[in-house]
């Protein structure tokens, strides 16, 4: 891969000249424009549309994706339509985003966590470098309980989504944290289907869906959801996992003018099928859906109030929404077992309560300058977070009075009481009010852009953004007392420049910066190892990223449409997941080279064919030296996968028949940070969904998932647990999570 990479590099190298002079050139036009438009008469004002000779394709939409040739600032970009969504078979709500081309959804710990992101050759974790938003509200977490941008969708309802938005890479200016690697952008519907769905499953699953609208006039309705699901899997002991969702949305209005008000609620909880050590199912102290502790567990609840406004003229639009978010969240966690506490064992409780407020307005002009067209966004986005985190040493799901410190005895605490457990790895110290840590948290995290098209010929035009971000952070540790504040600045440049359509073919050439912001606990050091080693120095709020990308998107071949994308991605620092402390860990840079290729081919009305091919080489970047500074003995990165494929097929509407049928390949990775061994060979899974109409009111369906039963691992791990018995040292092992066994969904659905 290193030959793709470096043309991309090269590429881009040459092109981040192109984009500064156009950068002027271009924002200047816009100047310009505004300037001319502002004198002229309204009468005398210049069409929005596109002048004569300049050729911008419509968006068609086929059965999964919209094609965005003539539109797309990059080859990578996409829009996936409700139909893709619906024909899709779906075990999990996080698979709703595998409908991104090259990104694969998993679990390590069962359904009351989040799912597990992979896109470009990243382990994303829980959404670290993922932004998902639904309905303009950003789901990702910062400093939260669990990992850095942690990501649960359990509030979503898939029958409610109607398509998303997604991009890969920091090239777009209305993308802000998290979202450097990708993004996904989840529109709900404005009419839901009058509708009752129930459905039961082999692996003990049994769903009730309810939904209807009523459309008082031409332009008022509101729709309103419910959803009861429960789950106990193929894991002894069951996951007994059960989930409540409600949501209910007023809208006013079309696409030109209108308003939206959205109401989300979610409850959810059930046990926890952590990883486990891989030798204590080959010795048969657990089985291989067994887990060691069975009171390992989590839940969560989240309720949302959002709400979104349009309007516009011949030549400007203004969007702007606004949303308050509540969530509480309790996770239950034994990953090292007797390593540091021999007695009682390593199990953890971390709990988290927050509140969200924040909004966004953007406004966007469009001007003719003889035979130049020019469009110019302006966006402000402001997000605050008030978070109260902790985490407590518990055994079986009930809170001790201790925590276990790793390393020596610290200096100026209370000593243990003479009975307190004894290790080699780690030291009891007294709890403080029962938690171990427990902070209060404050996030602020304000964003402003501006992103200029120009259309200079019919074969040329440029996308230029600029993005400042502004960041601040406090945090009060309650165990230490100790306050901390801070705050950060990042000035961000995008851009990208197009050439074509020729034979409808466009090529890409992007440049962007982006970044991540990194947990607050961590840069101020109020949780241990949650920041970089000490020769390494301080972990900033904002974590920078620099990406390049070459592609190309073409229509040439009748009924096929074919993307190909090959980019670099460099990131300052890596976050690491600390699985003795449950808290990402900054660590060091990194680069990501690969190429993507994704097609579509529709040979007739009823049927379409799609597949994504994803190849990538990530590695640490750094001398031996400076990787051991990190605790790195080279330069591979755990958890990258070097191959993502897919290939699927969705039918719709032969005859009374429909459904569709979907690949996934996770190629093989390396488990142990910065070796290439030992690693895990990923897995293969087939899931087919076939579904009747047997009359207009009427439609069974049958899904089955992991159709040819493979026996392989959803997610591995490599790092060093103790089991009873075993030396005080424990054992480095490989931790896994089993891919489930075959299973079948059967669920009938009737609208009124």
């Amino acid at each position: 891969m290193a030959a793709p990479g470096a043309l991309a590099w090269g590429i881009a190298t040459v092109s981040s000249y192109l984009f500064s002079s156009a950068a002027a050139l271009a924002l200047a036009t816009s100047s310009v424009a505004v300037c001319a438009h502002a004198r002229s008469e309204p009468s005398a004002a210049p069409s929005a549309k596109p002048p004569k000779g300049v050729t911008v394709s419509e968006v068609v939409v086929t059965a999964s994706r919209a094609d965005l040739l003539g539109v797309a600032a990059t080859a990578s970009q996409g829009s996936v339509t409700k139909e893709e969504i619906d024909l899709r078979p779906i075990y999990r709500i996080g698979q709703l985003y595998e409908t991104v081309p090259g990104l694969v959804v998993t679990a390590h710990s069962g359904e009351s966590k989040a799912n597990q992101y992979q896109l470009r050759g990243f382990d994303l974790g829980h959404g670290s470098d993922f932004a998902s938003y639904v309905d303009g509200m950003p789901v990702n977490q910062g400093a939260n309980l669990h990992g850095q941008g942690y990501s649960d969708q359990s509030f979503l309802m898939p029958q409610i989504a109607g398509g998303l938005d997604y991009t890969k890479g920091p090239y777009y200016a209305a993308n802000g944290d998290f979202s450097a690697v990708g993004s996904a952008r989840v529109r709900l519907v404005d009419v839901l289907a009058n509708q009752i769905s129930v459905s039961v499953g082999t692996l003990g699953d049994q769903e009730a869906f309810v939904g209807a609208t009523h459309v008082f006039d031409d332009e008022n309705r509101i729709w309103a959801a419910f959803d009861y699901s429960h789950l106990d899997g193929p894991w002894d002991p069951p996951s007994n996992y059960s989930k409540e969702n409600a949501a209910v949305r007023f809208s006013h209005g079309d696409d030109a003018r209108g308003f939206s008000l959205t109401g989300l609620y979610n409850r959810s909880g059930g046990r926890l099928e952590t990883d486990e050590p891989l030798r204590a199912i080959q010795q048969g102290l657990i089985g291989r859906f067994g887990t060691l502790d069975p009171t390992d567990r989590g839940r969560t609840e989240r309720y949302s109030l959002s709400g979104r406004y349009w309007t516009g003229g011949e030549h400007w639009k203004l969007t702007s929404g606004a949303y308050a978010i509540h969530s509480a969240e309790t996770l239950i966690n034994d990953f090292t077992h007797f390593l540091d506490d021999p007695v009682n064992g390593d199990q953890e409780q971390q709990d988290e309560t927050r509140n969200v407020i924040g909004g966004d307005v953007a406004l966007a002009l469009s001007f003719n300058l003889g035979s130049i067209r020019t469009d110019t966004t302006v966006g402000v986005q402001e997000r605050n977070d008030s978070v109260y985190v902790d985490r407590r040493h518990t055994v079986r799901d009930r809170v001790l009075d201790y925590c276990m410190v790793e390393g020596p005895f610290p200096a100026g605490v209370t000593p243990p009481p003479a009975d307190a457990p004894a290790s080699d790895n780690a030291t009891a110290v007294p709890a403080i009010g029962g938690a171990c840590n427990a902070d209060r948290v404050r996030l602020n995290d304000l964003g402003v852009y501006i992103e200029n098209t120009t259309h200079w010929t019919k074969w040329l035009r440029t996308v230029v953004g600029l993005r400042e971000e502004d960041f601040t952070a406090s945090d009060h540790s309650l165990t230490t007392g100790a306050r901390s504040s801070g705050s950060q600045t990042l000035f961000q440049p995008k851009g990208s420049l197009v050439l074509g359509p020729w034979f409808k073919t466009e090529l890409y050439l992007s440049a962007g910066r982006g970044f991540h912001s990194d947990d607050v606990r961590g840069v101020f050091g109020t949780v241990p190892l949650a920041g970089f080693p000490v020769l390494a120095g301080r972990t900033p709020l904002l974590a920078p990223t620099t990406g390049e990308e070459v592609g190309l998107r073409t229509d040439i071949v009748p009924r096929l449409s074919v993307q190909v994308a090959v980019f670099q991605e460099d990131f300052s620092s890596e976050l690491r997941f600390d699985e003795d402390h449950g808290q990402d860990q900054a660590t060091a840079p990194s680069r990501r080279q690969g190429v993507e290729v994704s097609a579509e081919y529709r040979p007739f009305a009823w049927i379409e064919l799609n597949t994504d091919l994803a190849f990538a080489k990530a590695r640490y970047r750094g001398s031996l030296a400076e990787l051991a500074s990190f605790g790195l003995s080279g330069p591979f990165i755990t958890e990258a996968p070097s191959f993502i494929g897919s290939f699927g097929i969705l039918v719709d509407h032969l005859g009374p028949w429909f459904g569709g049928l979907q690949w996934r390949d996770l190629g093989p990775y390396p488990i142990s940070d910065g070796d290439p061994f030992p690693r895990d060979k990923g897995y293969s899974e087939v899931n087919l969904d076939v579904g009747y109409r047997v009359n207009p009111g009427l439609e069974v369906q049958v899904s089955v998932f992991n159709l040819f039963d493979t026996r392989a691992n959803a997610a591995a791990f490599y790092y060093a647990s103790r089991l009873p018995g075993e030396p005080a040292a424990g054992a480095a092992d490989v931790q896994v999570h089993p891919l489930e066994p075959i299973s079948a969904r059967f669920a009938m659905t009737a609208t009124f």
